[in-house]
């Protein structure tokens, strides 16, 4: 046998002679798993609250559908206060288009719609009366609406009737202010209300207040307020082009986006 063959005859033996040292099988490979890494994701963030969560709002809807019934004549003509030591009548019947939509199903419409925008963003919102198919309730339950909410605010709705050139909206607040509610924020929160129906494209007075902005002195829903107050005087339904608006279902949408963005404004 050749050197080369006589050494690989050696290595083989020795391979075998290893192999069966351990009662002749050989140890089998370990078969334990593998172990892996592994990592758990980070729980998810919760999603952001709504922006107005824990506010309160109360819209104050004017007028009502029955406050021109006879029946309902004695009540609205009941003398109230006015918030500044005087009295005037409960309430009124509002004024209309001249096709004959009511003011106050315009102020009904669009406070619910108003409503719906600031529960979307998650504010409760109370409104001063439940329907359009009812008397008052007078102006001064109106005025302490707010307070009696706990509301961060409230905001009157209504719309103007004026000599028909007259055109535009205003926001009125009280003024000479009687508490410190009414001396800054209910300025703030007109302005803010303004500022909003300005960027939804309508057009301040022409014929009352200025820039469109009202202080005024004889509203008693305002004077009796203790909370931010402000009512929106939306346009004149004398004037045809606004009435169209006024009337039109799209364009109280417009309204509420514009009037929901100021009271959002004003909250933030």
């Amino acid at each position: 046998m050749s050197a080369p063959r006589r050494v690989l005859v050696t290595l083989a033996a020795g391979l075998v002679l290893v192999a069966c040292s351990a009662g002749g099988v050989a140890a089998p490979a370990s078969s334990a798993p593998v172990p892996v890494a592994t990592t758990s994701a980070p729980p998810a963030p919760a999603p952001p609250a709504p922006a107005l969560t824990g506010r309160t709002v109360v819209l104050d809807p004017g007028h009502n559908g029955r406050n021109g019934s006879a029946a309902a004549r004695a009540e609205v003509t009941r003398q109230v206060p006015d918030g500044r030591g005087g009295t005037k009548a409960c309430n009124t019947t509002g004024t209309s288009t001249n096709a004959g939509y009511p003011e106050h199903a315009f102020a009904w419409d669009l406070a619910r719609r108003v409503q719906t925008r600031l529960e979307a963003a998650g504010a409760r919102v109370v409104l001063t009366r439940p329907s359009d198919d009812g008397v008052g309730p007078c102006v001064d339950v109106r005025g302490r609406a707010g307070q009696e909410a706990g509301a961060n605010l409230m905001v009157s709705l209504h719309a103007d009737g004026s000599a028909a050139p007259n055109h535009g909206f205003h926001v009125a607040y009280s003024s000479p202010p009687l508490n410190p509610a009414q001396a800054g924020p209910a300025v703030t929160l007109a302005t803010d209300l303004r500022d909003g129906l300005v960027a939804g494209g309508f057009p301040v007075s022409d014929y009352i207040g200025r820039a469109g902005l009202s202080p005024r002195p004889d509203l008693a829903g305002l004077n009796l307020a203790t909370v931010p107050a402000a009512l929106v005087e939306c346009g004149n339904m004398r004037n045809a082009d606004e009435a169209a608006v006024l009337s039109s279902p799209e364009g109280r949408d417009r309204y509420a986006a514009a009037i929901a963005q100021g009271i959002e404004r004003f909250l933030s």
